[in-house]
């Protein structure tokens, strides 16, 4: 495996190339699949700010790069973004903020 396959197995390699790829739902009630979900927490309504953080939290710590795509929408990402990153991984946050150009 070459340095570039290591840093492409990480976040920043699961990550989607722009903001432009997310075409994740505005609104209405997520059931993440079971590769992501937590133990009895399945399903995030995404009119409630919290849960809509700890959803992408999750996807952005975990998730696929189709299930950033299909989950993670990027206005809301964008709006969230400023106390959604507090509580990120900082590898994972940095490599957001570099490949989706994020602000901090």
């Amino acid at each position: 495996m070459s340095l570039g396959d290591l840093f492409r197995s990480g976040a920043a390699g699961r990550l989607p190339a722009s903001l432009d790829e997310l075409h994740g739902p505005e609104q209405g009630v997520i059931v993440l699949p079971r590769h992501l979900a937590w133990p009895g927490l399945r399903e995030f309504d995404l009119s409630d700010d919290r849960l809509r953080r700890s959803l992408y939290g999750i996807v952005l710590a975990q998730g696929r790069r189709n299930d950033m795509a299909r989950f993670v929408n990027a206005r809301l990402l964008r709006a969230d973004w400023p106390l959604l990153r507090i509580s990120l991984d900082p590898k994972v946050r940095k490599s957001c903020e570099r490949r989706l150009r994020l602000g901090s």
